[in-house]
């Protein structure tokens, strides 16, 4: 099948603030019609025609990341409680298995991980994915918590990839005795409180908005569970969980650039939540539990009049009462958390473009009354020019550890234990890499690229040494994203060691709307700012090709979800630069979705995209960039869209319509649509692999590097 399906024009009209859009491809919305069924199996069909060619080296670069790959393996156990709580991987299955083993008083030196990947003695196996899994094309475990007592477990799965989720309870005191409570159709993330007697979870609107928390006892009737709180303003999604302290419980609701906390003292879970700080449009905080003085105290990082955040504290008697600065506001740091125990806080933060830890010791039980937190604080220095470091796998109050995630383009991630009296680091474990692998063998570095105004944007690149030569054109995979502040920092992939090893450079331009420089490299990358992302993007394109880092011809582009949405805009704006476009679950229609408050988030996302439907600066402003409204006659590079039928985040009519329009100019797109598969892709380490196995082989494919490495 080498010839494009053909995509029946079915015209729409869309009217808005006077401008009229003919839309001839609205029809595949419809993804219950047989017809439009059809044509996304045929459009499965064309593409897999049209990459038979590269069949043996999907195979070859699967059996590469199989090979590199430790496949029976456990993760660092996590103390909690009485237990040590970790994840086994076993060769051949596609899913974890959540096991614990318990704990000896006050030792907190994790149980070594067995280098054979071996259960550890004295296992308990809590949860099996692959059993869970059977009889299902897609499964995900959205939920999973465990009584205090250790007693009871509960876990939501999700089989269809519409992240809804049905929350199902399991005695774990030898028995494995199914409750018969059963909750259907919930948003990820439910918790006990403390006594175990109930669970606290939230529920989706016809939006997929988690817009109601509801309080669950536990051997009732789903039926009969008390809704806790409700939130109206469809701009807001809720969350819910405990300090880790376990001295409250927290709803959080938060849009894009506001948020506000409620607490409940966990003793009381039948009782009624109180605001900390109420919401403040434009205000965003995060809340930890701290004690102070031998008082229980509230760490806030808040953003009210500090563009970067800065950290103050209250009583958590009197939350809107006096503050005390913690940690004032600072232009060149960029605070993100601030983590509360009992002996000490630690707090992330980004400076120079990179994640940082610091550590602020409270002495003697509790931070005294007139200190601050940088009177012991003390940053973690690493080794590497470019770095990820990060706070992860703590969630106990007492703990005298502080675990930590580090990673770098070349170092694999390490799970690190801080012993936060001493200073010493103890490395728990290094992910395995298999096979022929020398961290010596490659290089990291930054280039900077001048954007159209001035601007300078930092480029991450990585590559191996002996077989390029920076200044010789390369083959190069240009990744981008830049949208909702999230940063895209350096971090290890065992599939991307393919691409390095066929003589590849990989590059992540640094683009404004991510989180990289601050908040307002994030500021600067939104709303009526929003193309600046894409013009980042481009600059970053034009300084790796003048400065011979690449050629157009070598130059592959890739972005996935809101960084889709990039790609299809840079395939308007610079053609010429690129040979091959990657776009995984792309928002290509953006201005169609975020028109249409009915559709799953869109009302959220008039926050970060602004509201179009009443605003024609902001609808013109969305036409103006929209990739399938600025398709045009023009030479494109080879485009690959890959989507999921289930997707509830950017649905998949949107790439649909925009390989449609892509041929109607002579372009030549292919179309992938996972079946069974949600915004994060298929399921299962396997089918994952072999679906990153797909993409890079297209991507070495367009970029002209060797196929066969070394």
């Amino acid at each position: 099948m080498l010839t494009p399906p053909a995509t029946e024009k079915r015209p729409t009209e869309r009217v808005h603030h006077g401008d009229v859009v003919i839309d001839d491809y609205e029809w595949l919305r419809e993804k219950d019609d047989p017809v439009v069924l059809a044509h996304l199996h045929e459009e499965n069909a064309y593409t897999k025609a049209r990459t038979e060619h590269l069949t043996l080296l999907q195979e070859q670069l699967f059996e590469e990341i199989k090979g590199r790959t430790k496949e029976t393996d456990l993760s660092v156990p996590t103390r909690e409680g009485d237990w040590w709580y970790y994840t086994r991987t076993v060769e051949g299955e596609q899913y974890g298995i959540h096991c614990r083993v318990p704990a000896t008083g006050d030792d907190w030196t994790p149980p070594a991980v067995p280098e054979d990947g071996a259960a550890l003695p004295g296992e308990q196996v809590l949860l099996d994915d692959n059993v869970e899994a059977k009889g299902h094309d897609f499964y995900s475990l959205g939920a999973f918590d465990v009584t205090a007592d250790g007693a009871t477990m509960l876990f939501g799965v999700d089989v269809e990839g519409d992240e809804r989720y049905t929350i199902r309870l399991r005695s774990i005191d030898g028995s494995g005795r199914a409750f018969d409570d059963v909750i259907e159709g919930v948003a990820a993330g439910a918790v006990f409180d403390p006594s175990g007697r109930h669970l606290f979870y939230a529920t989706v609107d016809e939006a997929w908005r988690p817009d109601a928390i509801w309080r669950h006892e536990v051997g009732t009737a789903a039926s009969d569970d008390v809704n806790v709180f409700s939130e109206p303003d469809e701009r807001y999604w809720l969350g819910v969980g405990l300090t880790r302290s376990r001295k409250y419980l927290v709803i959080e609701a938060g849009s894009n650039i506001t948020s506000e906390t409620w607490l409940l003292d966990a003793d009381d879970p039948t009782g009624e939540f109180r605001v900390v700080w109420p919401r403040k449009e434009g205000v965003e905080y995060d809340v930890e539990h701290v004690v102070a003085g031998g008082k229980d105290r509230l760490l806030i990082v808040h953003n009210d009049g500090a563009v970067n955040f800065e950290l103050v504290s209250v009583a958590a008697s009197d939350p809107q009462g006096p503050r005390r600065m913690l940690l004032p506001h600072n232009p060149a740091v960029r605070l993100e958390g601030a983590h509360g125990f009992r002996d000490f806080v630690a707090l992330e933060y980004r400076r120079d473009g990179l994640p940082r830890v610091a550590i602020a010791k409270v002495p003697n039980g509790g931070l005294p009354a007139d200190a601050t937190v940088d009177d012991t604080l003390h940053e973690l220095g690493f080794d590497e020019e470019l770095f990820s470091v990060g706070v992860g796998g703590n969630p106990s109050w007492e703990q005298p550890t502080l675990r930590l995630g580090y990673t770098s383009f070349v170092t694999p991630s390490t799970v690190i234990d801080l012993d936060v009296a001493s200073g010493t680091r103890h490395v728990r474990k290094q992910q395995a890499v298999l096979g022929d692998y020398h961290p010596e063998r490659y290089a990291q570095r930054r280039e900077w690229a001048t954007a159209p105004d001035g601007t300078r944007i930092p480029i991450s690149l990585v590559f191996r040494h002996d077989l390029v030569t920076i200044g010789e054109p390369a083959p190069t995979l240009l990744y981008g994203y830049g949208s909702y502040e999230h940063a895209i920092d350096p971090g290890f992939g065992i599939p991307r060691l393919s691409l390095l090893d066929r003589g590849m450079i990989f590059a992540v331009a640094h683009v404004r709307g991510g989180g990289e420089m601050g908040r307002l490299w994030y500021e600067h990358g939104k709303r009526l700012h929003k193309r600046n992302t894409f013009t980042d993007f481009v600059a970053a394109a034009e300084h790796l090709v003048d400065n011979d880092i690449t050629a157009p011809d070598r130059l592959v582009a890739q972005g996935g979800s809101a960084g889709g949405l990039l790609m299809g805009a840079v395939a308007n704006l610079a053609p010429r630069l690129f040979s091959g476009i990657l776009a995984e679950v792309p928002f290509v229609d953006p201005l169609t979705s975020i028109l249409d408050p009915t559709l799953p988030l869109t009302v959220i996302e008039w926050d970060e995209w602004g509201n179009p439907l009443d605003d024609p600066e902001v609808y013109a402003y969305m036409k103006s960039y929209s990739p399938v409204e600025n398709v045009h006659v023009v030479r494109y590079p080879r485009i690959l869209a890959i989507t999921s039928l289930n997707d509830t985040r950017v649905l998949y009519v949107e790439p649909a319509k925009w390989v449609a329009r892509l041929r109607e100019v002579g372009a030549d797109p292919l179309l992938k649509i996972e079946m069974a598969a949600g915004h994060g892709g298929v399921s299962g380490r396997y089918s994952a692999w072999r679906e990153r196995a797909f993409a890079n082989a297209w991507v070495i494919d367009a970029a002209g590097a060797h196929p066969s490495g070394e």
